[in-house]
């Protein structure tokens, strides 16, 4: 429906935001490849749907994007959405807490690696949803939190 209200474009196709951007992984085997073609070599594949990615070029319906790892590569457009997600990084687990607060109740402990909706990110603190089960992790613990 939207792709007839946007003129058959995706959402990823618009001009909205030059690179860099943040999106997601969409499907649940995405091919991260050398270059901008099919005909390019395979040089990943992702098998984490909403798994954050920097977008830092784009050529036609092609994305050059960067994982949390720091591995690049191109990924056609489809297989990913501007749906904001975020991962967390480092060695230990990390709080979720009740409120954007060092102080507030911990409800959950996030270990690394785990994938969350980001929401809003304010003042440090990002809200963010893990399945049913939602709070606020510091973004300094989250990749694909704040400016890309």
């Amino acid at each position: 429906m939207f792709a007839a209200l946007l003129g058959g474009c995706s959402l990823l196709d618009r001009d909205d935001d030059a690179p860099p951007y943040w999106v997601s992984v969409r499907a649940t085997e995405a091919n991260l490849r050398v270059g901008p073609s099919e005909s390019y070599r395979i040089l990943w594949v992702y098998h984490r749907p909403g798994l954050p990615m920097k977008v830092v070029r784009e050529h036609e319906g092609w994305r050059l994007v960067r994982d949390a790892e720091g591995a690049q590569g191109w990924m056609v457009s489809r297989l990913l959405t501007r749906d904001r997600s975020a991962i967390v990084m480092g060695d230990d687990s990390v709080a979720m807490r009740s409120e954007p607060a060092a102080t507030a109740r911990v409800k959950w402990q996030l270990e690394p690696g785990v994938i969350g909706r980001l929401g809003s990110c304010e003042e440090g603190w990002c809200r963010m949803t893990i399945g049913d089960r939602g709070g606020y992790v510091r973004a300094d613990a989250l990749w694909g939190a704040g400016p890309p």
